[in-house]
């Protein structure tokens, strides 16, 4: 279903953009789209060009896409800037770029940022682009959120407009959310990159930047041959973490990374300043009263996959969460689900602080089991 999708794009001036590579290619008819979406676009928004709805924008395309649709409705979108705060409510919607370093879906907001009705955003609704509805795919597109997040660290502590938790999420796969699909993508940010939340999800060689936690959340996700970026701080002893898994017990996998490249932005980054991950517990309401979730069993697991040498020796952190009374209590790398299997490069070490999988446990981590029988391609 989705790998097909690749095979319908239009050659764009005889050539298809792939992964940001340019790949001739036989032009495909228009109509192998359901709509398109061109910054460019002089005419009536949403009037037929060679038979193809046109739109200027991306909430316009989505807006008039079908609310129930069966089978994959392709959007095919044209190089520019979207700077729109997108929502995918609706099923099997798929997003095809020109290329993920010329298609870019962005938007600006972090928690603490207000909105026009001077309220403020919290975290989960920074998100440039939400997935709330199931059968979603994406390919050659950049999702990012544009937030400043240097510039606002950069401001003194006195400064009222500095925002003091400044997480800024760029991309969103939450309730409804179910066999999303990333290829060729990227998804930039700083703290809080992607959440992935619900349902299972599937990236292949996708480009994943991040400084904070900037992969977190409760979903079953499969990164297939990824680079996961992290960003410097110019901390010379912490520059973040890469994964806060809130996976449930109830679920036995969360974020799987096979065959990945755990990169560093720069080679001035300092060594041993970075988690490959730390357990989220989100604070949760219960009958009894809101606290940490004890069932946030988070589970990130590496495998086969290569480390530059700002991961740190211990490999994971700690996180602090509040009990029932609203005390501080942490949460150890150790009563969570880490583990890593064939891990190489200069990050790559074994210790006690690193579990290791064996090879029999390794297996059991596939991409079928983790995406519950889901095969993507």
């Amino acid at each position: 279903m989705k790998k097909n999708s690749i095979l319908a794009m239009t050659a764009i001036c005889g050539t298809l953009l792939i992964g940001g590579l340019g790949i001739s290619t036989k032009a495909h008819a228009a109509t192998n789209y359901n709509s398109i979406v061109d910054s460019k676009f002089t005419g009536v928004n949403g009037s037929n060009v060679n038979g193809v709805p046109t739109y200027k924008d991306m909430t316009s395309a989505l807006t008039n896409a079908p609310s129930d649709s069966k089978k994959p409705y392709t959007i095919l979108i044209k190089a520019g800037s979207y700077h729109e705060k997108i929502t995918v409510d609706k099923p099997n919607i798929h997003f095809v770029g020109e290329s993920e370093n010329s298609t870019k879906l962005t938007y600006d907001v972090a928690s603490g940022t207000k909105k026009t009705d001077g309220t403020t955003y919290g975290t989960f609704d920074t998100a440039s682009v939400s997935v709330i509805a199931p059968d979603f795919s994406a390919e050659n597109v950049t999702f990012e959120n544009a937030f400043d997040y240097p510039g606002n660290a950069a401001k003194s502590a006195d400064d009222p407009t500095k925002i003091a938790d400044a997480q800024a999420v760029a991309l969103k796969l939450d309730v409804n959310s179910e066999r999303a699909y990333f290829k060729n993508c990227k998804m930039t940010g700083y703290q809080d990159t992607l959440y992935a939340n619900e349902g299972t999800a599937y990236f292949k060689n996708c480009y994943i930047t991040g400084n904070v936690d900037f992969i977190f959340g409760a979903g079953q996700t499969y990164f297939d041959k990824c680079d996961i970026v992290s960003i410097d701080r110019k901390d010379p002893v912490n520059n973040g973490y890469i994964t806060a898994p809130s996976t449930l017990i109830s679920n036995k996998y969360g974020f799987v990374f096979h065959k990945c490249n755990i990169k560093k932005q720069t080679n001035v980054m300092a060594a041993n300043t970075v988690g490959l991950g730390r357990p989220w517990h989100p604070t949760t309401t219960f009958p009894d009263g809101r606290y940490a979730n004890p069932n946030a069993i988070g589970s990130s697991v590496y495998i086969n996959c290569h480390m530059d040498n700002h991961i740190t020796t211990v490999g994971w952190a700690s996180m602090s969460g509040k009990d029932i009374n609203g005390n501080k209590i942490w949460f150890t790398p150790a009563s969570s689900r880490f583990f890593e299997y064939k891990s190489r490069g200069e990050g790559a070490t074994i210790n006690a602080d690193r579990r290791q999988l064996t090879e029999k446990e390794a297996k059991d981590y596939s991409k079928k089991k983790v995406l519950n029988g889901w095969n993507p391609e």
